[in-house]
């Protein structure tokens, strides 16, 4: 695997981490009830000034004062109070914007828990709100998993090309530039062939020029920065660039669709992201696909480079054999630190009800750490060398891997005998 392609699946990797972390964070607080409005979601965008957002504050804590009934009275103002503690840990909006849930909430055991959480999101945030109520408001949130992936758009005919990028709903025109071809006419005698030279030298400096800027605007430090390309236009300049050597084969092997569109510029780029959007809306669900693909392919090849369930993948982890570590969204695993009469200390990979009833553990062993096994692979994997990958069930071959596989598994670097360890391990255990 090339250097390039190593740096790009890292990235997908963090950002993919960041997702599966908002998604968490957004089922625990849709979770959360109050009594009374006690719980404030306050969203700030970038570029918004704090001061006005404090002063906003002090006025909400102003009007709270009046409210009637006490514990309700107390525990707004309570909210406010905490909300502008956490704001004063800031002295500017960060770049992406800023997310706080403040307020108190109650427990499945009935017991009231302040829950303070403050942070920036992975992605800029477009609006902002500030909501007291009796819970929190995460649709802010959500808008930022529809999708995280940027895809380039390269619009181009013969009055010009725009390079453009869409993420999620945000379209953003990186640049633009007329140029003047000259067009086929019918004048005849000495002068056709040097007339019909001259128009292919522009054209073929043309595509140059929108080969080189292509490079300049969706590659940085030798890393391609966007998912995917569309090619759009109204002539047949966008197969020709697809098809040029002058092209960079980096991006031509990331172009997604070439599409006709009847204009150029603004109203051509806002027409190519409508008869793109299907592919692109397709992109993760393929690279998913692919992915749990060339999983199944070395196991149907025997090539021994590929472990599934737990215990496995853990040891393979631990040996640094891990390549490609995959793992369901869902898994309901819990990691155990148990300490005995001893002080002898294991680890123990246990359900979340295996947890609960402590069903697995022994008498003489005493819970120290649990925490769920995802949160710990998020955590440590760049320890052992490997590289994340978090998959849903809701393709055919994600579901086959969930209940096939128990949803954790890895592609190896090299072959790894897992019986001969097993094998080992038990001797070590007798000799001991």
């Amino acid at each position: 695997m090339t250097q390039d392609s190593n740096n790009n699946n890292n990235n997908s990797a963090e950002q993919n981490i960041e997702i599966w972390k908002i998604k968490r964070l957004i089922k625990g607080l849709e979770a959360a009830r109050g009594n009374g409005t006690s719980m404030i979601s306050l969203i700030i965008p970038p570029n918004y000034q704090l001061s006005r957002m404090t002063r906003m504050l002090t006025d909400e804590f102003g009007t709270a004062s009046n409210i009637k009934s006490r514990v309700n009275r107390l525990s707004v103002l309570s909210a406010i109070t905490s909300t502008q503690q956490r704001l004063k840990l800031y002295n500017k909006v960060p770049k992406n914007g800023l997310v706080l849930y403040c307020g108190t909430v109650v427990t499945e055991e009935g017991k009231e828990k302040k829950v303070n959480i403050d942070f920036e999101p992975h992605r800029p945030l477009n609006k902002s709100l500030y909501l007291c109520d009796n819970k929190f408001h995460t649709e802010p949130l959500q808008e930022l998993l529809q999708s995280d992936a940027k895809f380039g758009f390269i619009v181009m005919d013969g009055n010009g090309t725009l390079f453009g990028t869409l993420s999620g709903n945000a379209r953003e025109v990186i640049h633009k530039f007329q140029v003047d071809l000259p067009k086929k006419h019918g004048r005849g005698g000495q002068s056709a062939v040097r007339f019909a030279r001259q128009r292919e030298e522009k054209r073929h400096h043309y595509v140059r020029k929108v080969a080189e800027l292509a490079s300049d605007f969706f590659i940085t430090n030798d890393k391609i920065n966007v998912t995917g390309l569309v090619l759009a236009g109204s002539a047949d300049f966008k197969t020709e660039l697809s098809q040029s050597d002058m092209f960079d084969p980096r991006l031509a092997s990331k172009i997604l669709r070439v599409v006709d569109v009847s204009y150029g510029g603004e109203n051509g780029f806002n027409q190519a992201i409508e008869l793109s959007a299907e592919s692109l809306s397709n992109v993760k669900f393929v690279q998913e696909k692919k992915l749990i693909q060339h999983y199944f392919d070395e196991i149907s090849q025997d090539t021994g480079k590929y472990c599934y369930g737990v215990d496995d993948t853990l040891k393979a982890l631990e040996m640094g054999a891990i390549d490609r570590l995959i793992v369901w969204e869902s898994l309901d695993m819990i990691r155990c630190t148990l300490r005995n009469d001893e002080n002898q200390e294991q680890v123990m990979h246990v359900t979340k009800e295996q947890e609960r009833t402590h069903s697995m553990f022994k008498q003489d062993e005493e819970v120290i750490e649990s925490m769920p096994l995802l949160e710990w692979f998020t955590e440590s994997y760049k320890d052992y060398g490997a590289t994340l990958e978090f998959i849903t069930n809701r393709s055919q071959e994600g579901a086959q891997f969930v209940k096939g596989f128990g949803g954790i598994g890895g592609l190896l670097r090299y072959k790894v005998n897992f019986e001969q360890l097993m094998y080992d391990s038990e001797e070590e255990f007798f000799s001991d």
